[in-house]
């Protein structure tokens, strides 16, 4: 049992040495002056997406795009804009699709009512199953209760003979 917990214990140890060093080398090319600066670059390269892989935020993407876009939001902190005002920099030249977070309008409604709708529908599901189960009679006809009663009166029969 040792090994395996330390077997456990080093697999755990790994992974997080891995994460480590994958988060420090998100920012190995940019200094800040102050951490609340880097703090505001590695929020914004999660929050946008790059255009080009549309799957990764520019934190995660090696595309050349999102390198510059990292490029463009260190630049644009280090010259002390907002996260606001880096975002609608990025959303005039890239589009609303270059945020993971898109606004409330028309276009996007469905976006942030679909989720809400879907969770809302499994639960009211599971909500009538459990009421539908509870409320479902347990009482057997009594044909299955005559059943049941052979069935046991064998099982009792048997457990006597072998006595």
């Amino acid at each position: 049992m040792s090994s395996r917990l330390l077997a456990t214990l080093l697999a755990l140890s790994i992974f997080s040495f891995m994460l480590a060093s994958s988060a420090s080398a998100e920012n190995e090319f940019y200094e800040f002056e102050t951490a609340a600066q880097e703090r505001q670059f590695n929020t914004l390269a999660g929050e946008l997406r790059c255009p080009k892989c549309q799957n990764q935020t520019i934190a995660d993407s090696d595309a050349p795009l999102a390198q510059d876009m990292r490029e463009r939001v260190y630049q644009m902190i280090m010259e002390g804009k907002s996260n606001a005002e880096i975002i609608d920099f990025m959303k005039v030249r890239y589009g609303d699709f270059v945020h993971y977070r898109p606004p409330i309008n028309k276009t996007t409604l469905i976006l942030w009512i679909a989720p809400l709708a879907v969770i809302i529908i499994g639960a009211l599901a599971v909500w009538f199953n459990v009421r539908h189960q509870r409320n479902a009679s347990a009482e057997l006809t009594p044909e299955e209760e005559a059943r049941m009663n052979v069935m046991f009166a064998k099982s009792d029969r048997a457990e006597e003979r072998d006595k």
